[in-house]
């Protein structure tokens, strides 16, 4: 598998655990502060890389010293970091992120230069070149320029993925719809699906999309796992149960586990059941990058860990 994961890339920085924030300049001792590369691109690649995928990163990023580091980070989980833009007059996105002590994880987000990305940074010969393109965010680029993208790496037999970036309550579809028939698996949240499509039923949001030109709607739903709708049906995959420690990264690494499923040949209900391995091994430590597995683990775990009902 080779992939371009494009799109948003963010530093994050997780403290944990954060019941309240001190008043005034008070403070508070806590357990952990950790970076972690993240975003609905960084945060896929470092799960795909893990998976044995080889992974190429594509968006803008400072010329900060934040955006060195999320650099670094993404270069030690082997991913290349070759097509990554730098610019000198805008931030890298970062977030911070208090972990509360059951996982929820509110955030404090700085946009950066993710929405600076353009055709212009586009390396368009590494996503003909790829077997999968992965765009993560393409409502922070506009879907005029996301179209554009998608429908070159369909033109070159390249597999197209997506994951929306935005609440639900934010979105509407035509942020999306002209994209949606270059996109082979498409890769959202409950939430997003409801909010995007203006739905008040997930299924019928999910149909709607496909209506619309998707190939595959996978839909992450937390802690009730996912829902695989397809033009044969629906299919709902549980999720695992868990010691949650901290959310962040979940979708991220769902879609990556989903997309390595994919590319291995799975089926798209058992590319989900690897998605959701992939999310609870995440799920149980701090941070995007948490977690010592390859695909065999990742499997395994499947295969033993027990299914929430």
């Amino acid at each position: 598998m080779k992939v371009v994961t494009m799109g948003v890339h963010v530093l994050d920085v997780l403290v944990r655990p954060v019941e309240a924030i001190p008043e005034g300049q008070g403070a508070t001792l806590v357990e952990d502060i950790r970076m972690t590369a993240a975003g609905t691109a960084g945060g896929t690649a470092l799960t795909l890389a893990k998976l044995g995928a080889s992974v190429r990163s594509a968006g803008a990023v400072g010329s900060d010293p934040t955006g060195d580091l999320l650099l670094q980070l993404l270069g030690r989980a082997g991913v290349d970091t070759e097509f990554l833009v730098r610019r000198g007059d805008t931030a890298t996105s970062a977030s911070i992120l208090p972990i509360r002590p059951n996982g929820d994880r509110p955030s404090l987000h700085l946009l950066g230069a993710n929405i600076t990305y353009g055709l212009d940074d586009v390396p368009w010969d590494a996503v003909a070149e790829a077997t999968h393109l992965h765009l993560g965010g393409p409502e922070l680029i506009g879907v005029d320029v996301a179209t554009r993208i998608l429908s070159h790496a369909k033109d070159h037999g390249t597999v197209t993925s997506v994951d929306l970036l935005a609440p639900g309550a934010l979105g509407s579809f035509e942020q999306i719809e002209a994209a949606l028939p270059y996109v082979d698996h498409l890769l959202p949240n409950e939430d997003q699906v409801l909010g995007f499509t203006g739905e008040d039923d997930l299924l019928t949001g999910a149909r709607k999309l496909l209506a619309a030109g998707a190939g595959v709607v996978a839909v992450t739903r937390g802690g009730d796992g996912a829902l695989v709708v397809t033009a044969e049906g629906a299919e709902p995959v549980p999720a695992f149960m868990i010691d949650v420690v901290d959310t962040t990264g979940c979708g991220d690494a769902f879609s990556a586990g989903y997309l390595r499923g994919v590319s291995l040949g799975r089926p798209p209900g058992d590319a989900a059941v690897l998605g959701s391995a992939a999310a609870a091994l995440v799920a149980q430590g701090l941070g995007s990058d948490h977690g010592d597995f390859d695909l065999a683990a990742a499997d395994e775990f499947a295969a033993t860990a027990k299914a929430r009902t």
